[in-house]
């Protein structure tokens, strides 16, 4: 079973994306905010990382460089959720150092083959 880290500071969303991926087989922990994401990325080693990108304290951008800085968790994708998809945006993303991203709002029917893609 995998384990997927969502990074969402909205309860919401956190919980929207716990009912797509649970039931597709899924174990999903969750963090609030980038340092409680960086922090349960480090003790929990999850295989994936699905982060917003607007959070509060700790930047996401700030949280990526942090898990990609550290080898313990460098090599755990980090999908960035993100509302606008501008090119710019896309580049910052990938500069901070996501290994993808995906839009808002989510496309919950298509979400868990997204991130099968992505664990491979």
């Amino acid at each position: 079973m995998h384990k997927i880290l969502v990074v969402a500071d909205n309860a919401l969303n956190r919980a929207l994306l716990l009912e797509v991926l649970k039931p597709e087989g899924f174990a999903i922990l969750s963090a609030e905010n980038g340092l409680q994401g960086v922090e349960l990325a480090q003790r929990e080693l999850p295989d994936l990382i699905l982060m917003e990108v607007m959070l509060p304290g700790l930047s996401s951008y700030d949280a990526v460089r942090q898990l990609k800085a550290n080898p313990a968790t460098r090599h755990i994708p980090v999908i960035a959720i993100m509302s606008s998809v501008a090119p710019a945006e896309r580049e910052r993303a990938l500069d901070a150092g996501c290994d993808g991203y995906l839009a808002k709002p989510i496309d919950t029917r298509a979400l868990p083959n997204q991130v099968r893609l992505f664990l491979r």
